[in-house]
C-alpha cells in the first residue's frame, strides 16, 4: 500500500509541476496583452498594438501546452485517486465541471477570435475578445482554487452514512475564507511570472540591439507590473494566507517555519537552518527573535505553537520538503521586490536601459518565479499532507485499490518521456517566436 501511494503521488506530482508551468504564464500574460490593447486605443500607436498580437502568439502557445498536459490530471482522479473521486466528486465535481464548461471554453473560443478577427471586428472589438479571454483564464484559476480550498478547509458539506461528501451550502464554497486570500496570492504570482518573462525578452532584445524600441516597452511595462504584483504577492495575500494557517493549520504552520518545540514569551524567524526530523531541531540556524510572533499575532510575545504540541500522526509526511519548498518561496520572493525595486528607481531615473547589469539579471531571472510558483504550491500540498481533504480523508484513503504500482510507474516514467519531448518543441516554439520579434523588420 505504501508503494502504490508513493507512486500515486509521485505521478500527480510530475504531471501537475509540468502542467502549471504554462497556466502561470498564461494567467498573467492575460492581463498583460489586455493592458497592452488598451493602451492602443487611447494612445493610437502602433507599437502596443504589435505588442499585444505578439505576446497572444505566446499566450496560445501556452494555452495549448497548458491543455495538452491538463487531460491526463483529469484521467487520473478517475485511475490512480477513484476513492477520492467517487467520495468527493459531488463536491469537487461541481467545481470542476464548472471550470471546463465555462471558464475554458470562454478563452479557448475568444483567443481564436483575437488571434485571427482583428480586421473583421475592428479594435475595440478586438480589445473586448482580448478581455475575455483574461476573464476566461482567470475564472480558470478561481473555480480550480475552489476546488483546492475545499480541500485546504473544507465548509458547506455533509457527509452521507456511504462515506459519500455531498453539499448542503454551495454559497459556502465561494465564501471559504481559504478561497480569497490564495486566488489572490496566486495570480498575484502568476503575473509576477509573465513581468520577468516580459521583462527579461525585453532586456534581450535592448542587449542584443535588437527590437530595440519594443524592448524597452516590454521592460517599462514587465518591472512596473512586477514590482506591484510581486508587492501584492507578501503584502497582504501572503500574509492573510499564512494567518489562514495558523488558524486552521497550525500543525502545518510549525513545520513550515521549523518550530519543533514550543518557544515561550514569542518565537523566532528563521531566515536560515537545516531540519533535523530525527532529533526534532533546527541545524545551523540563523533566527531573529520574536519576529514570527508579531508577524503573525502582531504581539512581540504571543507563543507560536511548535511539532511538540500535536500529535505526530498528524504531522506533515514530508517535514524537510514542506520547510524547504516554503522558505524558498519566501527567500526568492524577497530576491523580486528587490530587483524589481531598483529596476523601477533606475528606470525614474532614466538609466534603467543602459544599466546593463540589471538587464543582465532581468534576463536571468526568468526562470525563478517558475520555481517560485512551483515552490509555492509544494507548500500548500505538502502541508496539507497526510490529508486529501483536511482532517476528514487521509490521502492513503483516495487511492485507487486495483491499480498497482507498477502500473503507475510504466506510466509515470511514460509521461516523463513525452513531456521532455514537449517541453522541448515548446522551447524551440517560443524561441522561434522571439528571434522573430513583434516586427521583424525592425531593429
Amino acid at each position: 500500500m505504501q508503494e502504490m501511494l508513493f507512486y500515486d503521488r509521485m505521478q500527480f506530482a510530475f504531471t501537475i509541476t509540468f502542467h502549471y508551468l504554462f497556466p502561470q504564464l498564461t494567467m498573467g500574460l492575460s492581463l498583460l496583452i489586455v493592458y497592452f490593447k488598451w493602451k492602443f486605443l487611447r494612445t493610437k500607436l502602433e507599437q502596443y498594438n504589435d505588442a499585444s498580437k505578439f505576446w497572444m502568439k505566446i499566450f496560445a502557445l501556452n494555452f495549448a501546452m497548458g491543455v495538452v498536459t491538463g487531460i491526463p490530471m483529469e484521467f487520473q482522479f478517475g485511475t490512480n485517486w477513484a476513492k477520492f473521486s467517487e467520495l468527493t466528486g459531488g463536491i469537487i465535481g461541481q467545481t470542476l465541471a464548472m471550470e471546463g464548461m465555462f471558464s475554458f471554453f470562454l478563452e479557448s473560443s475568444f483567443l481564436g477570435l483575437f488571434l485571427f478577427g482583428e480586421k473583421l471586428l475592428g479594435h475595440k472589438l478586438h480589445f473586448l475578445t482580448g478581455f475575455l479571454v483574461f476573464l476566461g483564464s482567470w475564472a480558470s484559476g478561481f473555480l480550480i482554487i475552489t476546488t483546492h480550498s475545499w480541500m485546504q478547509n473544507p465548509v458547506g458539506y455533509e457527509i452521507l452514512t456511504n462515506g459519500k461528501f455531498v453539499l448542503n451550502n454551495f454559497l459556502a464554497l465561494f465564501t471559504n475564507p481559504w478561497l480569497w486570500p490564495s486566488f489572490l496570492h496566486n495570480q498575484a504570482a502568476s503575473l509576477v511570472t509573465s513581468s520577468f518573462v516580459v521583462a527579461g525578452i525585453g532586456a534581450f532584445y535592448i542587449l542584443s540591439n535588437k527590437n530595440v524600441s519594443f524592448g524597452k516597452l516590454f521592460v517599462k511595462t514587465g518591472v512596473i507590473f512586477g514590482l506591484v504584483s510581486s508587492i501584492i504577492v507578501a503584502v497582504p495575500t501572503g500574509d492573510s494566507l499564512a494567518k489562514n494557517v495558523v488558524k486552521h493549520q497550525p500543525v502545518t504552520f510549525a513545520a513550515m517555519e521549523g518550530i519543533f518545540k514550543t518557544e515561550e514569551g514569542g518565537s523566532e524567524i528563521i531566515l536560515i537552518g537545516q531540519p533535523d526530523v530525527k532529533n526534532k531541531k533546527l541545524d545551523n540556524k540563523i533566527a531573529v527573535p520574536n519576529i514570527l510572533s508579531f508577524l503573525t499575532y502582531g504581539n512581540w510575545n504571543t507563543k507560536v505553537k511548535g511539532l511538540d504540541q500535536f500529535e505526530e500522526e498528524n504531522y506533515p509526511t514530508n517535514i524537510s520538503g514542506l520547510y524547504y519548498a516554503y522558505h524558498i518561496m519566501v527567500g526568492l520572493g524577497t530576491l523580486f521586490i528587490g530587483l524589481l525595486a531598483l529596476a523601477v528607481f533606475q528606470l525614474f531615473r532614466k538609466k534603467l536601459f543602459t544599466s546593463k547589469w540589471i538587464l543582465w539579471a532581468l534576463l536571468f531571472m526568468i526562470p525563478f518565479p517558475y520555481i517560485a510558483n512551483t515552490t509555492g504550491w509544494y507548500t500548500a500540498e505538502l502541508g496539507r499532507q497526510p490529508w486529501l481533504v483536511y482532517n476528514l480523508m487521509r490521502t492513503s484513503d483516495g487511492i485507487s485499490p486495483t491499480v498497482s504500482s507498477g502500473n503507475t510507474l510504466f506510466t509515470l516514467l511514460g509521461f516523463i518521456g513525452l513531456y521532455l519531448l514537449l517541453g522541448l518543441l515548446f522551447l524551440l516554439l517560443v524561441g522561434k517566436i522571439i528571434g522573430k520579434g513583434p516586427k521583424p523588420q525592425n531593429i
